[in-house]
């Protein structure tokens, strides 16, 4: 017998720092894993399943990010209904934001226009411990200023192999990044948190494994005196071979906005 299938678009969010990232993985807990043992419960096993428009690591929050769920047979009544339903099961540190209908045609992967990461972190002193979550803490003092100019160089389309985690041979590690810059961090607040903070914003279609997090960590050791800006510059080189190799803890980064 023919089983129609209908499509929707859910956008999420959530905290990391318990989880295992989002790809479910065995006897560890990720954000797949949670998302699907509610969908179970609340659509009453009804056959379905869920594609996520990206992978976030060990730890890395979303502020806005997105999955695609596949219901065989009976589509949702109520989206709205559902909508509820779903928050009111899941664990408090994921939440649902929105849920919309889309076609056969619709491919949560390739109709991804853009992502937007950022990169919360303060400097020079030993800071809250509820900061830890959402922020990573260096407790050198950082040359902000510096680090400011380096953020910028990585805008544009660039060889970022130097920035890709173990890197194959026949990667694809030309990318174009679409906007990359450094500024004080405005769009977080807590009571808790330093005086002083600062958000790397990062735009581009996609993103190798850790890039993100090996360009912060190439800031950082930028702020610190131990690399140059040419050392940045040179590392974008088409034919170069430098390795970075301090990818930045994963806690300070947060998918902020998947655009489709």
């Amino acid at each position: 017998m023919f089983k129609k299938t209908y499509y929707y678009l859910i956008s999420i969010q959530y905290l990391g720092y318990r989880f295992h990232g989002w790809q479910k993985q065995p006897q560890l807990k990720t954000i797949q894993l949670m998302i699907e043992r509610t969908l179970k419960y609340i659509l009453n096993n009804q056959s379905f399943k869920i594609l996520g428009a990206g992978r976030t690591d060990a730890m890395v929050s979303a502020q806005k990010a997105a999955f695609e769920l596949f219901l065989t047979d009976e589509p949702l009544v109520d989206l709205d209904a559902f909508l509820s339903d779903f928050n009111h099961n899941l664990p408090q540190d994921i939440r649902a934001l929105g849920i919309k209908e889309v076609n056969a045609e619709f491919n949560i992967i390739q109709d991804s226009k853009e992502k937007e990461y950022i990169y919360l972190f303060a400097h020079g002193d030993k800071f809250h411990p509820f900061c830890a979550p959402i922020m990573t803490t260096i407790l050198d003092r950082l040359d902000v200023d510096v680090m400011t100019r380096g953020a910028a160089l990585f805008q544009g389309k660039h060889n970022f192999k130097s920035y890709c985690y173990k890197p194959s041979d026949d990667g694809q590690f030309i990318r174009e990044i679409s906007s990359c810059e450094l500024v004080e961090n405005k769009l977080f607040e807590a009571n808790f948190f330093p005086e002083t903070s600062y958000l790397l914003k990062v735009r581009g279609k996609g993103f190798g494994r850790n890039q993100v997090r090996l360009m912060m960590g190439a800031l950082i050791d930028l702020g610190k005196g131990k690399i140059s800006l040419d050392h940045i510059k040179n590392s974008l080189l088409p034919e170069n071979e430098i390795v970075m190799d301090y990818i930045a803890p994963a806690s300070g980064l947060i998918l902020n906005e998947v655009e489709f």
